[in-house]
């Protein structure tokens, strides 16, 4: 071959590959009904919610780029948590009702879905969890330490000034009294409330029977489904098929997992690639 013919082969070459990029960028960001349909058909969005939640914001981001992702026709939301903090996850949990306002959302729930994070599965309209999951734990706790032994021993003496009696509530420095014990019952107490009233609320259950079970004990999968916590005794892929078919989607879905603000190649790929062919997808954008 000619280094002409060679030269004009490349230059071929690397013009289709541009366009081809161009015509998969421009199907990835739009928002139209009806654009590159073909690239938008059969989604499912994966939400994973793992380990202990200390932040909701990322969480927060994902789900609401599914919400508005119109290709996205139904979430399943895998968790994998032993829960958490308490503003964090009921951050998530409201956000996850605010998703199910416009499209089906069915958990999972993995090896532990306890306190918060079953919190978080209680806002699905349906819950599937492993015979051997351990779930449940549904109870508030505040874990304090005292130091002043330590602080005796070492002949440290601390000192604080304070502008009110309860401003060092909690502190290791010194034993709590009577009042502040009361106060932090108090606020346990008052969340756990909160806790059991999701619970009855989304699950369907008389507050008094999840008041009777509210007792921070974990149970697993079967003893969930017994006691009405879970629907469906079921892993990651029988709740995809599930919600699939909720929405109509025939054959295998295409599994859509949210990442990084930029796409990479192999997310590029998997936009064009037919469901036989790949089955897991990576939505830029969130």
């Amino acid at each position: 071959m000619d280094p002409t013919t060679r030269r004009l082969g490349l230059i071929s070459g690397i013009l289709i590959g541009v366009v081809f990029l161009a015509l998969l960028l421009f199907a990835l960001v739009s928002d139209r009904p009806g654009r590159f349909s073909f690239l938008k058909r059969g989604k499912v969005g994966v939400i994973e919610v793992e380990g202990v939640i200390t932040d909701s914001r990322e969480l927060l981001a994902r789900i609401d780029g599914f919400r508005k992702e119109p290709s996205i026709r139904a979430v399943v939301v895998r968790i994998d948590s032993p829960g958490g903090a308490v503003a964090p996850v009921q951050e998530i949990y409201a956000e996850v009702l605010r998703l199910r306002e416009e499209k089906p959302v069915v958990a999972s729930l993995g090896s532990v879905s306890a306190s918060g994070g079953y919190y978080v599965a209680c806002a699905a309209e349906r819950i599937f969890a492993n015979p051997g999951t351990l779930t449940g734990s549904i109870g508030v706790l505040i874990e304090l330490f005292n130091l002043e032994g330590l602080l005796e021993w070492a002949r440290i003496e601390p000192k604080t000034i304070k502008s009110g009696r309860f401003k060092d509530i909690g502190s290791p420095l010194r034993r709590m009294t009577r009042e502040e014990e009361e106060s932090f019952q108090r606020l346990v107490d008052g969340i756990h409330g909160q806790f059991v009233r999701a619970v009855a609320e989304s699950r369907g259950l008389p507050e008094e029977k999840v008041k009777e079970i509210a007792h921070g004990g974990v149970f697993s999968g079967e003893e969930a489904l017994e006691l009405g916590l879970v629907d469906e005794l079921g892993g990651f892929r029988r709740a995809v098929e599930h919600v699939a078919a909720e929405v109509g989607i025939t054959g295998e879905p295409v599994l859509v997992y949210p990442h990084g603000r930029f796409p990479r190649l192999r997310d590029l790929v998997g936009a064009v690639l037919p469901a036989r062919l790949i089955r897991v997808q990576f939505l830029p954008g969130f």
